[in-house]
């Protein structure tokens, strides 16, 4: 079965950190750019972070630029959020998946996972 599963959420202090992981079952994520998602509440899905396949180039959304970082681990058929410095508005959703298109764009057949909340509280 071809799936992605998140892992990792959970509640946090504002300033404090998360680390997201997705994981890839039933495919190899070696030739997917991969690209993680979020969802707050009342809110638009927008696209946070992406790790190309290639030559592991990486994007970030401003607004957690510097905060968040991207990585891949091939072997282990996953992919990284690391979430530090999470403020009230980084609650949300957050949802993995392979990104196909072309200016990191999901296309329809790409695969996503169910996501996993992130509550950003004090």
């Amino acid at each position: 079965q071809v799936q992605l599963v998140e892992s990792g959420g959970g509640l946090v202090q504002p300033g404090g950190s998360l680390r997201l992981s997705c994981l890839a079952s039933g495919f190899s994520l070696d030739n997917y750019a991969i690209g993680w998602f979020r969802q707050g509440p009342g809110k638009e899905r927008e696209g946070v972070s992406y790790i190309s396949s290639s030559d592991l180039s990486t994007y970030y959304a401003d607004s957690v630029k510097g905060r968040f970082t991207i990585s891949r681990d091939n072997s282990k058929n996953t992919v990284y959020l690391q979430m530090n410095s999470l403020k009230f508005e980084d609650t949300a959703v957050y949802y993995c998946a392979t990104v196909s298109g072309s200016n990191w764009s999901p296309m329809p057949y790409d695969y996503w996972g169910q996501g996993t909340q992130v509550t950003v509280s004090s």
